[in-house]
């Protein structure tokens, strides 16, 4: 019983995997940073304090978190001598 259930977690994640790649193939840099922040919140409030308010404060945090990542990340672009954007000085 227990293998079982050990293979179907597996299979659930590998697909929530999948999917959420195919998700965020044609998002902007800053959806996915943001994104990425908003999940990564969300679990850790959840591991943290076990209450669905926890998880809506940590998605929250992380999602400030990760736009703060993205405009940092963005004030480090320049561009080269043919107009291609160049992403670390």
């Amino acid at each position: 019983m227990q293998m079982q259930s050990i293979k179907r977690l597996g299979l659930v994640t590998v697909l929530a995997t999948s999917l959420t790649g195919a998700g965020c193939a044609n998002m902007s840099d800053t959806d996915r940073r943001v994104g990425t922040g908003i999940g990564i919140g969300a679990v850790t409030g959840a591991l943290i304090s076990g209450s669905p308010g926890g998880t809506a404060v940590g998605a929250a945090l992380g999602g400030v978190g990760g736009w703060l990542y993205d405009r940092e990340k963005k004030r480090r672009y320049y561009y080269d001598s043919r107009g291609r954007r160049v992403y670390e000085r």
